[in-house]
This record gives C-alpha cells, sequence and structure tokens, in this order.
C-alpha cells in the first residue's frame, strides 16, 4: 500500500504500483478454473485489503463491547472507536460527524429516507417535521437510470401517500435529457432522488447542475453515491446536496456497513424510522422522546467492527490518493469501451469511447444471451456481473433484458483489461455466431 499522506498531485497510479497494491489483496492470487483470477465486479462488490480484514479482527480481540451503553473499559474503548470511524468516515466525505448516520447498506439507507418522510407524511406530527412530508398534489422524481435501490423506496412512498412519482428520460447514449428536466422540476416537486453514477452505463451526471434545478423548486436532494464514493471521492458540501447514501462492501470495507449522509439540521428535524433502545433521551409508559442525529437513527446494536473496518478502508483509500485511483479507473473505463467498441458485434451500454465515464462498460453480444457471455468468462477465470444489474427500466429503455459488466478497481491492471477483451473477442466464434 502507498504511504505517504497524499498521492493525488503525482498523477494516475501506474501498472507498476497497482501490481504492488494487488499484494495487499490477498483473495486476488488464486486460479478460478484452472486460470488467473481477473476480478472484473467491483461495481457488485469490492475486494478486501488486509488491512481492513485486521481492523475487523482487531475489534473483536481487544476492544468487543456493546457502546453508548456501559462505563467499564471495553465499553469505553468500544464505543470510542465505534464514534472516531464515524468522524473518519465523515471526513471522507466532507461531512461533520453529526451528519453522518450508520446503516447495514445503501438499501438500507434509502429506505430509512423514504419511511422517514412519509412518517412526516401522516399523523400528528411535529411542526420542523412537515417539511418531510408528501401527499397528493406532490412529485417525487428521480430518473430512468436508477438502481432499483433508489426506485422502488420512492414508488413505494407515493403509493403510501398519494404522492405521483415522475423521472427523467434517457437518451439513446445513456445520458440523462437534460431538457426534459428542466421541465419536469416544478413547485409540486418534493423530493428529487438520483444516481452521481449509473452501475450500467458508466454515466456521471452533473450532480451540481441538477442539484441547482431541484433547489430552485425548494425540493430536497437525495443522492445514490454508491458507485462514486468508492471511485471518484466526494464532497457533499461541495456537492450541495441534502442527503447521500454509500455502501461499505462497494469501497473495500466489509458487507454490513453502510452510511447516510444528511445536513445535520434536516437529520435533526425527521422522524425516526427504527425505533428501540439507544436512541431515545426518555421513555414512558406513553411515548418516548429522541436523540439528535446520527442516533436518532441508531436504534438497536450497531455494526461496530464493520464500522471499524470502513474506516480501515477510507485511510488506504486516501492513503493511495482519491484522484490518482479517479485517474487510474477513468483510463481502464476507456480502454474497456475502446476495446469493447472494436469487437464485431458488440455494443457498448452508455457514451462511446472518448466520453467521459467510470471505470466500468455494460455491453450487449449480439446473438449470445447475457448470461452465456459471463459462464464463456467464468471459464477462462474472469469474474464479471450479468443480468439487469438491478436496473430493468434502464435496459428496457436500452432495448435488452440483460447485459454483461466489467467494472474495474484500484486493484486491476491494463493486462488484466487487456485479457477480458480477448475473451469477449472469442464469445461469438465460440457460439457459433457469424456476420457484423
Amino acid at each position: 500500500m502507498l504511504k505517504s499522506a497524499d498521492h493525488d498531485h503525482q498523477g494516475p497510479l501506474t501498472d507498476a504500483e497497482v501490481r504492488r497494491i494487488r499484494n495487499d489483496f490477498p483473495i486476488l492470487d488464486q486460479d478460478v478454473n484452472g486460470k488467473p483470477l481477473v476480478y472484473l465486479d467491483s461495481g457488485a462488490t469490492s475486494q478486501k485489503p488486509v488491512s481492513v480484514m485486521e481492523a475487523e479482527q482487531e475489534f473483536y480481540e481487544q476492544r468487543n463491547s456493546a457502546v453508548h451503553r456501559g462505563a467499564h473499559t471495553l465499553a469505553v474503548a468500544a464505543t470510542d472507536v465505534f464514534e472516531d470511524a464515524r468522524g473518519t468516515v465523515a471526513r471522507f466525505i466532507g461531512a461533520a460527524e453529526n451528519e453522518l448516520v450508520w446503516t447495514s447498506n445503501a438499501t438500507a439507507g434509502l429506505n430509512l429516507l423514504a419511511y422517514s418522510f412519509g412518517n412526516a407524511s401522516v399523523g400528528d406530527v411535529p411542526a420542523e417535521a412537515r417539511q418531510f412530508g408528501v401527499g397528493p398534489g406532490d412529485e417525487v422524481l428521480v430518473t430512468e437510470m436508477e438502481h432499483h435501490a433508489n426506485l422502488i423506496p420512492w414508488q413505494e412512498l407515493c403509493r403510501r401517500t398519494g404522492a405521483v412519482l415522475r423521472f427523467i428520460p434517457v437518451l439513446e447514449d445513456g445520458t440523462l435529457d437534460m431538457e426534459a428536466a428542466a421541465a419536469l422540476f416544478t413547485a409540486r416537486t418534493r423530493i428529487f432522488a438520483f444516481t452521481h453514477v449509473s452501475n450500467v452505463t458508466g454515466v456521471i451526471n452533473p450532480v451540481v447542475e441538477l442539484t441547482r434545478m431541484a433547489h430552485d423548486v425548494d425540493a430536497l436532494v437525495v443522492l445514490d453515491a454508491c458507485q462514486s464514493v468508492p471511485h471518484l471521492g466526494l464532497d457533499v458540501k461541495a456537492l450541495d446536496v441534502d442527503f447521500a447514501v454509500f455502501s461499505g462492501h462497494k469501497m473495500l470495507a466489509p458487507t454490513g456497513i453502510g452510511a447516510v449522509y444528511g445536513r445535520a439540521g434536516l437529520l435533526d428535524a425527521m422522524p425516526p424510522f427504527l425505533t428501540g433502545g439507544s436512541m431515545i433521551t426518555t421513555v414512558t409508559m406513553d411515548g418516548a422522546g429522541y436523540l439528535p442525529s446520527p442516533q436518532r437513527f441508531e436504534a438497536g446494536t450497531q455494526a461496530i467492527s464493520q464500522a471499524a473496518a470502513l474506516a480501515a478502508a477510507v485511510n488506504y483509500l486516501q492513503e493511495t490518493g482519491m484522484e490518482r485511483i479517479h485517474g487510474w479507473e477513468a483510463a481502464l473505463g476507456q480502454r474497456l469501451v475502446a476495446g469493447l467498441e472494436g469487437i464485431a458485434g458488440v455494443r457498448v451500454l452508455g457514451p462511446a469511447a472518448g466520453v467521459a465515464r467510470a471505470g466500468l462498460a455494460a455491453f450487449e453480444v449480439d446473438g449470445v444471451h447475457a448470461h452465456d457471455v459471463g459462464q464463456f468468462l467464468d471459464a477462462a477465470g474472469i469474474a464479471v456481473r450479468v443480468g439487469h444489474h438491478c436496473a430493468q427500466p434502464l435496459h428496457r429503455r436500452l432495448g435488452l433484458s440483460a447485459s454483461t459488466r466489467a467494472s474495474t478497481y484500484l486493484y486491476n491492471t491494463t493486462d488484466e483489461v487487456d485479457a477480458f477483451l480477448a475473451v469477449v473477442a472469442g464469445v461469438r466464434p465460440y457460439f457459433g455466431v457469424t456476420g457484423a
């Protein structure tokens, strides 16, 4: 692992540095089906460096105890680890500690927001919570490229409250129709939820512009940052979003940990979603009072060791340099797209080579089902994602039911991308598909 505090000024990573980085990821040093593993599925879940695994193990070996619940030494040590991790992760995205709420993953975070807004929409709620309520005549706006986790919770919110769900359409190249977007933001728009980076096309959406359009009509902005926090780096204050969600398992950390960012004033005014222990001030047989954020949204026993490991993952990413990681992955993404475009019968989803994108590419092989493509690649030791990638509406818009996706991270080399491309070139000949 690179050791200095800031490498971003050095430019993108190099193949030589990436080969050294790979030594920190023992899972990559194995054969699959008799071939060296080429892991190109980090868009689904990333691999973990030794330092992250050690952080979780160290917690259980040295500090395991419940947090915020005891005065004994181990409980204090566990609480310190837990809250120090919150501070590390919050600073990583430019937030204050009380603006970061732990969740089990991004899906849980999006549901937290949608159900909290729903709780503000019915019954007798405090005056400060009414700003989150929606009902008949109100609109929730999303985009046609959303992951199901940032679509279905809002569908359900609208179903429960009578609000209407609208979406910004996607153009043929996979980018948002910004002209249509401008017309969709109206005085009825209460919530705008959208992804920073498409997990299918690699499109990087213009967050600042879209957020400004939403705020111009006083809508709350919820950003799905699952594919951006691990790869681009994120400054929530600079982007001016009201809320953002992301998952640890996509950024070198374990499963079972994620986070919601929210402006402090907003989080403190929101009704809680899950209720129980650790998130209350006083409880009587008639009611309860709730703590401010973040404890307000952290009922029950939390993922303490996973939070410590997520902080270790953040340290690893920062020591490597987020700008360097982004530069490297951007180059790998362009290499993927250019190579795929040069293979007869292959259609890349999203922007063509030369247009900025994340380090991933989804594609269709004419005459061969995506699942068969994935199995052919797996036989060569290459791990990719196949299916609709939890984005059925986007696939439907692009005329497909499924695609094959290769996604890179800081541990992938150009040789691995080239090996992937060579195998893809053999798919149609193997299945006996001919023609351009």
